[in-house]
């Protein structure tokens, strides 16, 4: 019979994979203590949590959360990168902490994106998609293009225009 500590992480991880938009599964087996606190900071500062739990429990959360199986996600010693903002932003900042560290002992095992799974091998995919405000920014772009195209089509004619009338009323 399981104890109430456990049922109150159960719940606990279930609250928090419904509300993240991007849920990343790490391997750390072999971190020091200090790298993981490092790592933990650097995703922290962007908004992103990182927790450990038991495989157990995080199985029965992410059950209880609605996805059906994440055994091929977890491997290792297992923790749990869960972003709230950005769902890119969690496996963006570990990637380029394996890279700065030179780490070989910190991997993603896979992720769940959109409320779906994802196994190790699409995981480089989904982090090289621009962020949301990158999206943004390329929708305003390419709105704009068009307008300012206009605009400069408008201010041409009406200088030429402009020009005409003057020299008609310079040779009056």
């Amino acid at each position: 019979m399981p104890n109430v500590k456990k049922q109150t992480i159960v719940q606990e991880v279930t609250d928090k994979f419904t509300r993240a938009k991007g849920i990343y599964f790490t391997n750390f087996k072999g971190m020091n203590v200090d790298l993981v606190n490092k790592l933990r900071s650097e995703l922290y500062s962007a908004n992103i949590e990182f927790k450990v739990t038991k495989k157990t429990l995080s199985r029965i959360a992410a059950k209880n959360a609605g996805f059906d199986s994440i055994d091929n996600l977890i491997d290792g010693q297992m923790g749990i990168a869960l972003g709230y903002d950005d769902p890119v932003a969690p496996g963006k900042i570990i990637t380029e902490f394996v890279k700065k560290n030179k780490l070989e002992s910190l991997n993603i095992t896979g992720c769940i994106f959109d409320n779906e799974l994802f196994g190790a091998d699409q995981v480089s995919a989904i982090i090289n998609l621009p962020s949301r405000e990158e999206l943004l920014s390329r929708l305003v772009g390419t709105l704009a293009a068009p307008m300012s195209h206009l605009v400069g089509t408008l201010r041409a004619t009406m200088s030429q225009m402009v020009g005409v009338l003057k020299s008609l009323s310079d040779k009056k």
